[in-house]
């Protein structure tokens, strides 16, 4: 039987997205029903509306927490009731990769048919195969990962997306050493998650860098163990006065702009690793001296998702949480209703949070 669901579907490109009311239809084979109980608002999120990436109309939302209330056929984990991160990557173990042992790098990522319909039955696409910007969602099994209940929802969502991808740039990407120097541009949810990765791998320094000096304050709260403002004094000048003139082992580019790219590829050391992680736009271009590339030796690397596996890694993190190891209260700025998901993109822009969380009734 259909399930009636509310939810935020944009569909006029730089317009505020209305909430809908959405049919959902049953899950499939090898598909699960989430009800969710917490969505993190993601700059991803506010990518999609603004038409800088993706096609609309979509179902926005893509980091959610919630309850497995029904399973399709042949579904034998997860069970009903069991509580769920939902992951945006779930490895199909047939692709290129997956057969040789890559599965973080999968190429044909499992989701669920899109079963979210207008009342006239039109589709509606979801964010990632997971639109988590409603009060139910359909997905992959395999894109519902199974945590201790434990965690709030509102701290455990922002695993499946935010935090994940910053642990798995420091852990899995760059793979920062012990002892080590890092730097961060960009002192987001993504950018701080970076920095407590990088203070979980023992790294000896961790500079963060960016514009709004609360961010910088936030990022000291995390594990940060200097911060640079890069409106006042040259980011690169500043990282290379803390690291004796030479640079740092690895940095990280939270941000997604290829100016900032720049200045963290400058920042290194020798033979140093630059890791890109935030979304550039559909017209950005890098342009970087090819000699002084070489000179400096090293690598740039992206890092997709952290280049994790979300039923290995999701499990982990959460136990890190319930250790007191890893800090998810402190990245939880507000708690919202779904009506308020447009002024929570507005305070992101000002810099006023790290992430907004939408809150559903725990029945």
């Amino acid at each position: 039987m259909a399930t009636e669901v509310r939810g935020i579907v944009a569909r006029e490109v730089g317009k505020p997205a209305p909430i809908e009311q959405i049919v959902l239809e049953d899950p499939g084979p090898g598909e699960v029903l989430v009800r969710i109980l917490a969505s993190g608002v993601c700059h991803t999120d506010l990518h999609f509306q603004l038409g800088s990436i993706g096609t609309l109309p979509i179902l926005m939302g893509h980091e959610g927490a919630g309850i497995v209330e029904a399973v399709g056929p042949g579904v034998e984990s997860p069970k009903i009731g069991d509580y769920v991160v939902l992951a945006w990557r779930a490895p199909c173990s047939q692709c290129r990769f997956c057969k040789i042992g890559q599965p973080h790098l999968c190429a044909a990522s499992l989701n669920a048919v899109p079963r979210q319909k207008t009342p006239g039955g039109d589709t509606i696409p979801t964010i990632m195969g997971l639109g988590t910007f409603a009060t139910h969602t359909v997905v992959a099994a395999l894109q519902a990962v199974p945590i201790p209940r434990e965690v709030p929802p509102a701290q455990a969502c922002l695993i499946g997306c935010g935090v994940m991808t910053g642990l798995g740039a420091v852990f899995y990407t760059a793979g920062v050493r012990k002892g080590s120097t890092v730097a961060v541009y960009g002192s987001g949810a993504v950018g701080t998650s970076v920095i407590q990765g990088a203070r979980l791998a023992d790294a000896a320094k961790i500079i963060a860098v960016d514009l709004e000096p609360r961010k910088l304050e936030w990022a000291k709260q995390l594990g940060a163990t200097d911060v640079v403002n890069a409106g006042e004094t040259d980011p690169v000048a500043a990282i290379k006065e803390l690291t004796n003139g030479y640079g740092v082992d690895y940095v990280f580019e939270a941000v997604g702009h290829p100016k900032v790219l720049t200045q963290a590829l400058r920042s290194r050391d020798l033979a140093g690793v630059c890791t890109l992680i935030g979304v550039p736009s559909a017209d950005a271009v890098i342009e970087f001296p090819a000699q002084e590339y070489f000179g400096m030796g090293g690598s740039l690397r992206v890092s997709w998702y952290g280049d994790c596996l979300p039923t290995r890694d999701f499990p982990l993190l959460a136990d890190l949480y319930l250790k007191g190891r890893l800090k998810l209260d402190e990245l939880v700025t507000q708690r919202i209703a779904l009506e308020e998901v447009q002024s929570s993109f507005e305070a992101m822009e000002r810099g006023e949070t790290l992430r907004s969380v939408i809150t559903f009734a725990d029945k």
